[in-house]
């Protein structure tokens, strides 16, 4: 019945249908573009794995393009695993300094609150996945994993860092995905990050002249940020963006005919509550040890506090600048919860206007 009513009904400009206006909501507020980069290039990717660029240039890989379907796999997979952390890999293939990454699937992990690891279970899981794949002739390696940050930002812990290594050690060319669910639910856009780490011989010659790693901007919760900042300087982050083919415009098009009532019904500040109160405690809790350890809240005259900073060599933002870099965010998904309410009060119980 709902069906038949959401084919029947129209929407805003062009007769539109309300899961297609959902859709086209989503594509634009995260940019996903249409382009055909689905052929396989066996010659291309054998002169690749010959040359190995990223041997001699770390920083080699400067982007990723991720296609729709894949994006919604793995923000629907992070999202079924709520706080606890969830695991899966990707597919696709390199082109010049770009990962294109056209399909993700989830493995069967057991993941924690803080940390997910690949058992046995999940080798064998994969081993069938590309033994299927090969049989329906998909020829894209496995070229990356993501797993899902419920809740504090998009980095690699000292975990993350082991694991990509090890990845890039023997896999190459390999990339790290990080999506945090409940941050994307709040702000209505994909929070999602993409990684590489540094060899160990460039990680030891940027100690040496104190040079910065990620510079990843991200929420990162008080009790984590011993984590975030000892490994910071052995990754870097890789622009991403999204691409369509037709047949993800049809895979899109047949899921928001069947999710566009509950997007449209769903309240972002009522979902998200539990998250959007841990955001406030934890820019409190960040303020108040900026302000117990002195951490950029006064200076002295003429800015000589900002100065020997860094004269000692400190690569990091003012720690007072970062709490309000945070807490305007936390504003920001708060004041969009707030206007989406206030639309769909607007379009659906405001009475008519008088004739």
């Amino acid at each position: 019945m709902i069906k038949n009513e959401k084919k029947s009904s129209k929407g805003g400009a062009g007769g539109l249908t309300q899961a297609q206006m959902m859709q086209k909501k989503f594509e634009h507020e995260n940019e996903v573009i249409e382009e055909e980069l689905f052929q396989f290039n066996e010659a291309e990717n054998e002169k690749l794995f010959k040359e190995k660029p990223w041997r001699q240039d770390p920083h080699h890989f400067k982007r990723v393009k991720i296609s729709a379907t894949a994006l919604i796999k793995i923000v629907m997979h992070a999202r079924r695993g709520g706080d606890i952390e969830v695991m899966g890999l990707m597919q696709g293939k390199v082109k010049g300094d770009t990962f294109y990454v056209m399909d993700s699937f989830g493995l069967p992990v057991e993941g924690t609150e803080t940390r997910v690891n690949a058992g046995n279970e999940a080798n064998e899981y994969l081993a069938t996945h590309i033994e299927f794949c090969d049989k329906v002739q998909r020829p894209e390696n496995v070229c990356g994993w993501y797993h899902s940050h419920p809740g504090y930002g998009c980095w690699l812990s000292g975990i993350d860092v082991g694991t990509q290594t090890l990845y890039q050690k023997h896999q190459e060319p390999f990339i790290a995905i990080v999506v945090d669910p409940k941050r994307t639910m709040s702000a209505g856009k994909v929070e999602l990050g993409c990684f590489r780490v540094f060899p160990e011989s460039y990680i030891q010659q940027m100690e040496k002249q104190k040079t910065g790693g990620s510079g990843a901007d991200t929420m990162v919760p008080a009790d984590k940020i011993g984590d975030f900042g000892l490994h910071a300087n052995k990754y870097y982050q890789l622009e991403h963006s999204f691409f369509k083919s037709k047949l993800d415009s049809q895979i899109l098009e047949a899921l928001w005919n069947d999710y566009w009532v509950q997007t449209l019904s769903s309240s972002p500040l009522l979902n998200n509550s539990e998250y959007l109160t841990k955001a406030i405690s934890n820019i409190a809790t960040k303020m108040d040890m900026v302000i117990e350890g002195g951490g950029g809240a006064t200076r002295t005259k003429g800015g000589a506090r900002q100065k020997k900073h860094h004269e000692e060599g400190g690569v990091s933002e003012d720690k007072l600048g970062q709490v309000e870099k945070e807490s305007t965010k936390c504003c920001m998904e708060m004041n969009h919860g707030l206007l989406v309410e206030a639309l769909k009060n607007f379009m659906f119980t405001s009475p008519p206007p008088a004739e």
